[in-house]
């Protein structure tokens, strides 16, 4: 037990050597911005990202070097890695806000960490004001997040089997969509690729300008939820503009290995997975009873589409972990009454797909659990020799041990202890509980709809508490707990 709980030198020279190369690519990402000061003429924002890009680059090289692979991965290895890769992600990403000294550093690197982990909260007052090359480096951090940083690690390095396997589970990706993890991850990297011009298309041809549509496309597809505008989609007043986002939304939030399946022309296999069954069933029942609310109150009027509108795209872009809004506090409370914010709330912890660029507990995970349930019932009714096939339909026909179950529940049980505790802390500071639990739903699953407590003025501590959250909604929780463990059983035998 004790080695589980400690990392060998040779373990954490490979991390750091995997670091460095990470910061390296977040170096070349960092230039991209500058061309936009170019296209836009914003010179000042050159030394920013120009400065950001030669102390990421420095230290991913002084780290290459230093630290050699000597080992290959362990899956406790590849888990570290991928837990404090993200801070360091952001770490550096925080910088171009810093520098250009449009914020402090904690707010950077919560605007930093909200884009990187694709949820969406932002520091900026005036949201309308920030500048074409800032939004685009907002934009591009949850595109990156989206598909995840040690996706496009091992997109493009090459590594051993073994560190693609373990780097793959340990950024949470248990399926692949061939044999071949190292062609798994490229494949997703080609279709996540497509889906972005797709949904550049589809913004444009709505109606948005070219900037925008790029914006929209980065943000919505990675299911982040950053906005251009302080009234986020609502700004452009459009349905058509609302319909491209809803489809862009939830092509993001859907398993990328069921979408593999139907560009292969399996079609079927969409309406036959669990995962699309638990959406669309929440989606449909949570929009009519939303609809006939805002409807029977009057809350936009007697026109029955338009309530249907507001509903509509609020759940979605609730349960598919994007964040994007045309409901605004303090309507989103006082108006929306309790039904409205507490299905919001729940279809906010549920989340998204998995292997997918959303987050949440996820609609395999609530599938699992709502089969698990029925097949209990069951054994109660059945003989007591009877035996029960505990299958349900996932990208193929799968076989449900009592392990899997088991193990589903003790994940929920820890994200609501997760969740529970950063209620209880946030309460300290907002004492009114419905704006608390609602807010921390959005903030531990990678959302980003707010209720209007996470401003840049909050408290310092409430600032940290969603910042882990964000990191720990990010990462699955599982990896955080594992480098805890590890950090205080070092503290521990240290005394």
């Amino acid at each position: 037990m004790q080695q589980i709980h400690r990392l060998s030198k040779r373990e954490v020279k490979t991390i750091l050597h995997h670091t460095g190369n990470v910061c390296v690519l977040l170096a070349a990402a960092m230039l991209i911005p500058i061309l936009i000061t170019f296209i836009y003429n914003e010179p000042k924002y050159i030394a920013p990202f120009l400065y950001s890009a030669i102390i990421s680059a420095v230290i991913g090289f002084l780290l290459v070097k230093l630290f050699k692979v000597e080992i290959k991965m362990t899956l406790k290895c590849a888990m570290i890695f991928s837990t404090v890769i993200w801070l360091i992600a952001c770490a550096l990403g925080a910088l171009p806000y810093y520098l250009s000294g449009e914020l402090s550093y904690l707010n950077s690197y919560f605007e930093a960490m909200s884009g990187f982990t694709t949820t969406g909260f932002s520091m900026y007052v005036n949201i309308d004001a920030v500048s074409y090359t800032m939004n685009f480096w907002r934009a591009f951090t949850q595109w990156i997040g989206g598909l995840g940083i040690i996706f496009l690690l091992l997109a493009l390095l090459r590594s051993t089997g073994v560190d693609v396997m373990r780097l793959y589970m340990a950024e949470g990706r248990e399926e692949r969509l061939v044999p071949s993890i190292k062609h798994s991850t490229r494949i997703i990297v080609y279709m996540y690729s497509l889906f972005t011009l797709i949904a550049i298309a589809l913004f444009f041809i709505a109606g948005m300008p070219l900037f925008d549509s790029v914006f929209h496309a980065f943000t919505t597809l990675s299911t982040g939820g950053f906005g251009m505008h302080n009234n986020s989609l609502l700004f452009y007043n459009s349905t058509w503009i609302e319909i491209a986002a809803m489809i862009v939304m939830m092509i993001g939030a859907t398993n990328y290995a069921l979408h593999y399946t139907i560009l292969k022309g399996n079609w079927r296999e969409y309406f036959r997975d669990i995962e699309t069954k638990v959406a669309f069933g929440l989606i449909i029942i949570s929009t009519i009873l939303v609809t006939f609310m805002l409807y029977n109150n009057q809350v936009y009027g007697h026109d029955f589409l338009l309530n249907l509108r507001f509903s509509l795209f609020q759940m979605v872009s609730a349960i598919t972990t994007t964040g994007l809004q045309t409901a605004f506090y303090p309507d989103i409370l006082s108006k929306w009454i309790g039904l409205g914010t507490f299905l919001m709330t729940l279809i906010m912890i549920i989340g998204a797909g998995s292997l997918s660029t959303g987050g949440g507990i996820k609609w395999l995970r609530v599938g699992i659990l709502l089969k698990g349930i029925s097949w209990q019932v069951k054994s109660f009714i059945l003989p007591g020799k009877a035996v029960m096939a505990k299958k349900l339909h996932h990208v193929s026909e799968l076989l449900i041990t009592d392990d899997v179950i088991r193990l589903t529940g003790a994940f929920l049980s820890t994200y609501l202890v997760v969740y529970i505790v950063s209620v209880v802390i946030v309460l300290i500071y907002y004492p009114d509980i419905s704006r608390v639990i609602f807010e921390v739903a959005s903030a531990l699953s990678n959302v980003g709809l707010s209720s209007g407590i996470m401003t840049p003025n909050s408290p310092t501590l409430v600032k940290i508490v969603f910042i882990i959250d964000f990191w720990m909604g990010r990462l699955e929780i599982w990896p955080v707990l594992l480098l805890i463990a590890i950090t205080i059983n070092n503290v521990v035998r240290r005394r």
